[in-house]
């Protein structure tokens, strides 16, 4: 099984300069855990859900804050490069999906970006994965 037949594009992604409000907003809103981070067309990193949560304030930070004054915690005004991880494991169309779970779980990630000729095509994900191992075994067991 190939990584192009179970991956998912268009691929949503941010840009290094976007706030990680607007990486949150397109999270929830898609339901994702990872988003690529893309400049020019070429992935520069990876923001995660807990890249996020580690850098939003906590309730009892805002609790705290006065209200007049501007806080550099303000997650509209840090940019999703002060936290994405730079170093970014990625695959072909073309690599096997057995491959991308042995990589994800050595790795220990939840989602691969997919590179052709180093441009993002798609992205493969943990759940990505389940649904491709779940559909062979489903083969195997009409088969047997």
């Amino acid at each position: 099984m190939k990584i192009e037949a179970w991956m998912k594009h268009p691929v949503v992604s941010v840009k290094p300069r976007d706030s990680l409000l607007a990486a949150r907003q397109l999270m929830e809103e898609h339901r994702f855990n990872q988003l690529p981070v893309v400049l020019d067309g070429e992935v520069v990193g990876i923001v995660t859900d807990r890249d996020l949560r580690d850098a939003f304030p906590s309730v009892l930070d805002v609790l705290r804050r006065r209200p007049a004054r501007p806080s550099s915690t303000d997650p509209a005004r840090i940019p999703v490069e002060d936290v994405m991880s730079r170093n970014v494991v990625s695959l072909a169309p073309g690599a096997r999906v057995v491959d991308a779970a042995l990589l994800m779980r050595r790795e220990r990630i939840g989602a691969i970006p997919v590179l052709q000729r180093g441009r993002l095509v798609g992205i493969l994900t943990r759940s990505d994965v389940l649904d491709a191992f779940a559909e062979l075994a489903g083969a195997a067991d009409a088969t047997s």
